[in-house]
């Protein structure tokens, strides 16, 4: 099936989402497929979700209602999961598109892919490690808002601040703030464990004079890590990254980039 025929149902946990990121998720959930199904779950109310009513019409998302029955019991991560479990055995959808920072929903991703579809999650960068891994490929809202939407979504969260800065975390306000990504060493901030998965991704994919498909590398590097993603370092593709970090040498041959590690130069 041609990937932009495939069918995904978005299901947004208003409780742990930002309303500011919504028209860029649903941007981003079109490279992959159609959104034929848009719901946001949330106590509607709640005077705290009164904004997301801006939203919904213009998206044609459609809102669930579910009160909280017991206080300091999430009732609307329940609902969630049993639409996505109807939706998931109606058998009309390539996949899922779950919206939330919220670990809860990591054994939802991990039936979704059980049964052979599809999971895009998407929340920030702080989403704890579970859900990411329990996804196909896992997207933090901060590489796909705008620098005015960021302004608002560092508002919402100067209550709960991270509790460490990543080094991704720095190129992206100096991104925001500073206009300086081009200056920064990229080399210098990919992490020790992501550049030797990069390293083994391109030794596994390799023909015998050591070159390798950049396409398959990416898709190695997925799969074993849902999180990476190329803007994480201030670059839109992984090509611009490859050639950024001047670790491999590159060719392109029938529109297609190859890899493999550069020589060490005696």
């Amino acid at each position: 099936m041609d990937i932009q025929t495939k069918k995904f149902a978005v299901l947004i946990d208003a409780d742990n989402s930002s309303i500011h990121a919504i028209s860029s998720i649903l941007e981003e959930v079109a490279k992959y497929g159609i959104a034929s199904v848009k719901r946001v779950y949330g106590d509607w109310s709640s005077e705290t979700l009164k904004s997301w009513r801006d939203v919904l019409l213009p998206h044609a998302i459609t809102p669930v209602q579910q009160f909280a029955y017991t206080k300091g019991k999430d009732a609307t991560d329940m609902i969630l999961i049993i639409d996505a479990m109807d939706l998931l055995y109606a058998g009309a959808l390539d996949g899922f598109c779950i919206v939330s920072s919220d670990s809860d929903f990591t054994p939802l991703a991990s039936r979704v892919r059980e049964n052979g579809l599809i999971v895009y999650g998407f929340g920030r960068k702080t989403t704890p490690e579970p859900f990411k891994q329990a996804c196909d490929k896992f997207i933090s809202i901060e590489n796909l808002i705008t620098d005015m939407d960021l302004k608002q979504e560092d508002e919402e969260l100067t209550n709960n601040p991270p509790k460490k800065i990543l080094i991704s975390d720095k190129i992206l306000e100096n991104k925001k703030n500073l206009n300086l990504k081009e200056n920064i060493d990229i080399s210098e901030s990919v992490d020790r464990a992501t550049l030797n998965l990069i390293y083994k991704a391109v030794k596994d994919n390799a023909d015998d004079s050591g070159w390798a498909n950049l396409s398959m590398v990416g898709k190695y590097i997925s799969a074993v890590k849902p999180d990476f993603d190329s803007r994480n370092y201030g670059r839109a593709k992984l090509s611009g990254l490859i050639k950024t970090l001047n670790l491999f040498e590159t060719k392109v041959e029938m529109s297609q980039m190859y890899l493999k590690k550069m020589k060490k130069q005696s």
